[in-house]
């Protein structure tokens, strides 16, 4: 087998992984109501696959990975094409926003996972190290697109019963504007603050596995 033709597999396997993870977390963990999952380490896989073969490949596989995540959530942007998904008539210009940001940029990022291959000597730490740039890239995209497109439901989420009494004080202390930004925070921080604790403790552990994290040129 040629070095091009085991990366290939390699990465379609590693890529196989991440979404069978991501389908057996849907079974098991809820998903979020406007969005977004807690999932059993599921983007641990495609980081992998630049720590082992570079940034420049692992951003093209997941761009691959991006592209699959769309075909996954095909019903929700089907939807998000639809008359009144982000208010009155239909806003392409916001479905388009949603599917470069919460998709081909959120998870394109992923394949920054292994950019500290080279510069940490144990390999556990880079990988980790890695993993925290590219889901915190992840997260920065999510923020955005939440930012941008549903910033109007930021006074109802804090203010909504249950929430702590912090959320109604952020409603009457600050502007619309900052309001529906610590909104998209807050929301997203929800699920990829946890999925980032768990990728970097999983990343530190599979740092000890010499065969998992061997570097390819």
């Amino acid at each position: 087998m040629t070095n091009k033709t085991r990366r290939l597999t390699e990465s379609a396997m590693l890529i196989a992984v991440a979404i069978v993870l991501e389908l057996v977390s849907k079974m098991f963990i809820p998903e979020f109501p406007f969005g977004g999952q807690l999932t059993l380490v599921s983007m641990l896989p495609v980081v992998l696959i630049s720590y082992r073969h570079g940034v420049k490949w692992g951003l093209i596989s997941a761009l691959s990975y991006a592209l699959l995540e769309m075909a996954i959530g095909t019903k929700t942007l089907i939807a998000a094409f639809q008359p009144d998904y982000f208010g009155e008539g239909v806003l392409l210009l916001n479905a388009l926003v949603m599917c470069l940001l919460d998709y081909v940029v959120a998870f394109t990022a992923l394949g920054l996972g292994g950019c500290f291959r080279n510069r940490f000597q144990k390999p556990g730490i880079a990988l980790m190290a890695g993993s925290l740039v590219a889901l915190s890239v992840r997260y920065l995209a999510h923020i955005a697109s939440g930012y941008i497109l549903f910033s109007g439901y930021a006074e109802w989420f804090f203010t909504q019963d249950g929430f702590p009494a912090w959320g109604a004080s952020l409603v009457e202390t600050l502007s619309p504007g900052m309001l529906g930004f610590v909104y998209s925070v807050v929301y997203n921080g929800m699920y990829m603050l946890p999925e980032m604790l768990l990728t970097a403790i999983v990343a530190l552990f599979l740092g000890r596995m010499k065969r998992i994290v061997k570097k390819i040129s």
